[in-house]
């Protein structure tokens, strides 16, 4: 398959995830933070919910597994020194030869699940590290390790260096499996050809595909504007198309805030979610439109909010409300477990958490029919009889993690929209 993500909402034709393993056990109170996590997760709990949401995406797209794909390059011995060469690298480890006499497969695991380090010398005993590679615990989330970007696969450049691994191995994913063909754009590496700037941070969870010429990217915590800027200065080389990006700003306070996927996704041709006090709230963060032609930037200026932005440029989208309308408390309860933050697997069909009930309301206020993932799986419904749906999937424990459907999906093959 070639990689070609066009928009938000094209039918989804191939997707990349990661059930979560041990690597999700393999954390304390005492190092959630470090991990990224605001608290521990039950492994045995999350995994029956994310079989949910596998299971849906299985019946409406390619689905691939990152550890089979790593494992299946790892076979190349010249590819698994290149790779083991940068990891080692990145995260000062002096030696790689037990990573090395690893098969394929176990290697994979290893680089998931991570290396017990060995008390056999002075400084290992002395450590407090219990791993000498640690494990990825954020690696279901796969959204922002790489996203699509029309015809390219954009490298996330991680803001944390817990996640740098994630962006390595989907890096070699990309360059080397058989199954995938992709032009790739790494805003780490000074071989995309442009100055890279030690401040840029770009995480898949901020980067939103409007349609083949606008771009809708958060700023924060998370994606810096250097970040952006690295994005710009690759559509200034694209001479004579138009591009617009439209940037907003976000808080950097609550985690809820992370990306801009957990307060804005599009789920339609007409229609997005929307989380009303940060994006259309009276505050200080801003919304920026940025047009880019014939390799110049001719035009920043601030806009009201993204979808004034959109409307502009001739999207006309309905926002509907995350928690519904009439409530702040329900609308921050509900955004706080990602109920802004949706899969769309084909234009009016969408994947999220069932326990955001007033934001599914919300929805089916607005002609969604509501569809459990069990019924999808079992074969009772079927997708392809409704004009518009959401398929609900559990989510009392994954929602723990800090993320939604959107965050665990890396999608790198939609169809065209017929807008």
């Amino acid at each position: 398959m070639k990689t070609s993500v066009h928009s938000e909402i094209g039918q989804l034709e191939g997707v990349i995830i990661h059930t979560p393993g041990s690597e999700v056990e393999n954390m304390t109170p005492e190092n959630a933070e470090r991990a990224l996590y605001s608290d521990i997760l039950n492994l045995s709990i999350a995994s029956k919910e994310y079989a949910q949401f596998e299971g849906v995406l299985k019946k409406v797209s390619q689905v691939y597994q990152v550890k089979d794909l790593l494992a299946d390059i790892l076979a190349d011995e010249a590819v698994k020194k290149e790779v083991l060469n940068e990891i080692c690298m990145t995260e000062y480890i002096d030696s790689c030869q037990q990573l090395l006499e690893a098969s394929p497969q176990k290697l994979a695991n290893l680089l998931v699940e991570g290396v017990v380090l060995e008390k056999n010398n002075l400084t290992n005993y002395l450590s407090n590290e219990r791993f000498l590679l640690r494990p990825l615990h954020n690696l279901f989330f796969t959204r922002d390790s790489a996203m699509g970007m029309n015809d390219s696969m954009l490298i996330g450049k991680m803001a944390n260096p817990v996640r740098e691994r994630e962006s390595v191995i989907m890096e070699a994913i990309y360059k080397n499996h058989p199954a995938i063909e992709s032009k790739i754009l790494n805003p780490g590496k000074p071989e995309s050809g442009i100055m890279v700037n030690r401040k840029s941070m770009v995480e898949g969870g901020d980067v939103q595909i409007a349609r083949d010429d606008i771009f809708v990217i958060g700023t924060g915590v998370r994606t810096s504007t250097q970040g952006i800027d690295f994005i710009i200065e690759n559509l200034k080389h694209q001479k004579k198309e138009k591009h617009h990006i439209i940037v907003q700003e976000l808080p950097e306070t609550p985690e809820s805030f992370i990306h801009l996927d957990m307060v804005f996704t599009f789920l339609n041709t007409d229609e997005c979610m929307v989380y009303p006090p940060v994006i259309f709230g009276m505050s200080r963060f801003k919304t920026i439109h940025i047009e880019i032609e014939n390799g110049n930037v001719r035009r920043i200026e601030e806009m009201p909010n993204i979808p004034k932005a959109l409307k502009k440029l001739g999207m006309d989208l309905r926002p509907i409300s995350c928690g519904g309308i009439g409530d702040p408390w329900i609308q921050e309860r509900e955004q706080w477990h990602s109920g802004a933050n949706f899969l769309a697997f084909a234009p009016g069909k969408v994947i999220g958490y069932q326990r955001n009930v007033h934001t599914i309301e919300e929805l089916n206020n607005h002609g969604y029919d509501v569809v459990t993932a069990t019924d999808i799986i079992s074969g009772k419904a079927n997708v392809d009889d409704y004009k518009k749906c959401v398929v609900t999937i559990a989510g009392s424990e994954l929602a723990r993690g800090g993320g939604g459907a959107r965050c665990m999906s890396q999608p790198f093959r939609r169809k065209q929209v017929n807008w």
